[in-house]
């Protein structure tokens, strides 16, 4: 099994060293040629419309949406892979759900909160300008945060509008290395 992380921008080695933790081989994708590697890809968090421009101008974004790869996308690559983004048209809409950007307010307003999440249990989730989820259409909400989705799974892809990756706890890269199968 191999999992690709999107090396475009975002804690790339820290999702790589998620997925050694769990015996899973893990690497970087940069160039659509990448992608007929990989069992799933992971879209780490950063800034989405510079990773969602460099994506379209290499040809990577349809591509994804053509050979259906799994996705796991956290924070910016939650709001590349939801179908409605500020009320308009996703870049790849993976999932059938609404987001608004940075909803959970600018970088000093970023905050840190445990999470109950179903098949994972407790789960300390960060928080950096995050999006939040104002619609789900399709798919299964696995946490909630003030009464609003903080993750999504729809068939063998997941989006989080935290990152899984910043304490080490590997359980959500295994949720969604457990679904490739």
């Amino acid at each position: 099994m191999r999992v690709g992380i999107l090396d475009i921008q975002g804690d790339v080695s820290e999702h790589l060293e998620m997925l050694k933790k769990i015996n899973v081989e893990g690497v970087m994708v940069r160039y659509k040629k990448d992608l007929d590697s990989i069992d799933g890809l992971i879209i780490p968090g950063g800034e989405s419309t510079v990773i969602g421009s460099i994506l379209k101008a290499r040809g990577m974004d349809k591509y994804i949406l053509d050979i259906k790869i799994p996705v796991m996308g956290t924070c910016a690559g939650l709001i590349l892979i939801s179908e409605k983004v500020d009320d308009k048209d996703g870049l790849m809409p993976i999932l059938k759900i609404s987001v608004s950007r940075n909803a959970y307010g600018t970088q000093r307003e970023s905050f840190e909160t445990d999470l109950k999440i179903n098949d994972v249990g407790s789960f300390r989730g960060v928080f950096i300008r995050a999006p939040r989820i104002d619609e789900v259409r399709k798919g299964v909400v696995l946490s909630y945060f003030n009464g609003k989705p903080v993750m999504v799974k729809d068939g063998r892809n997941i989006g989080l509008t935290f990152h899984p990756e910043i304490y080490g706890d590997e359980r959500i890269h295994k949720l969604f290395v457990d679904g490739l199968d």
